[in-house]
């Protein structure tokens, strides 16, 4: 359900965690995509309407994975919408041509997601179209950041590190989705796109057991899966994933056409499948031998 809320720069609540009884093996599932809640003036300042604005969203992706505790494993779930703010960015990642006034030194204003629009504060949505009508102050990016971003990254921080601290490694699985079709600045503009991207940095930052495993399941239940192409992982995948010592992140991107009409963002006929097949993937993760996740056995 989409959530239209009267402040446009506090989100009452950044994320959720839905946690398990006990978990039962170092996997951490996080959705950084797929919230919904809105601020009304946000929307009132945009050129775009509301449909447009959640074609951003990894629609759904959050209840794809919402069997995640069922099966010993927490999972983070962001509450707030990736037009308004992208956690799988840098802190500050921005475009300099949002903001009316200069942007601090440290701020990363040459990267290729800035570049492409899609900054920590993106310029655009997935289709290209401008979210903004008016530039920004960059006290609004600021207050965004450390009031929604960080919350979200400190919670991140805290489910990893008491996996490491219980398991001595761990397993984030960073969970997305993309549209069936390349975008016109895609690296894959206008070409159909597998069922399922794994993307690890190109074995930067999981090893080759942790990406063989999931791959292999869903290779077992029909689907086409790519590995680290049209995408290899984001600021998420990279910052978190460190395999030498034993600490693994790996990205999962989902066809949205395998479960979505992608025009109406509604859940299509397929979603029923989808939703059973990864709740069954969820569940084989509970036998990934953690031996092969410590730094002595990596082999990446």
């Amino acid at each position: 359900m989409v959530k239209k809320l009267k402040n446009k720069t506090a989100i009452e609540e950044s994320f959720d965690v839905l946690s398990p009884s006990k978990q039962l093996a170092p996997i951490v599932f996080a959705s950084p995509h797929s919230g919904t809640a809105y601020p009304t003036d946000f929307i009132a300042n945009s050129p775009l309407n509301l449909l447009a604005l959640r074609r951003s969203e990894d629609s759904y992706v959050d209840q794809l994975f919402s069997s995640a505790p069922e099966h010993g494993f927490p999972l983070l779930r962001a509450l707030f919408p990736r037009a308004f703010l992208d956690p799988n960015r840098e802190p500050f990642e921005l475009d300099p041509s949002m903001f009316q006034d200069t942007l601090p030194e440290y701020v990363n204003t040459g990267s290729m997601r800035v570049t492409a629009g899609l900054g920590t504060i993106p310029r655009v949505v997935s289709s290209g179209k401008k979210i903004y009508s008016n530039q920004l102050q960059f006290s609004e990016a600021a207050q965004r950041i450390d009031n929604i971003y960080r919350p979200y990254h400190k919670m991140l921080k805290k489910l990893l590190e008491n996996t490491r601290q219980t398991f001595g490694c761990y397993v984030l699985i960073d969970c997305h989705s993309v549209p069936s079709v390349g975008g016109a600045h895609d690296p894959d503009a206008g070409r159909q796109r597998p069922d399922i991207v794994l993307g690890n940095c190109f074995a930067t930052a999981c090893n080759e057991y942790v990406i063989n495993f999931v791959e292999k399941i869903f290779e077992g239940f029909g689907y086409k899966v790519s590995r680290n192409k049209p995408f290899a992982g984001g600021f998420t995948t990279h910052h978190y994933g460190s395999p030498r010592s034993g600490l693994h992140a790996l990205q999962i991107e989902i066809n949205r056409a395998l479960y979505m009409d992608e025009k109406l963002i509604k859940p299509n006929e397929g979603m029923k499948k989808l939703n059973n097949d990864i709740s069954e993937m969820i569940k084989s993760l509970s036998k990934i031998e953690t031996e092969s996740l410590y730094p002595e056995r990596n082999t990446s």
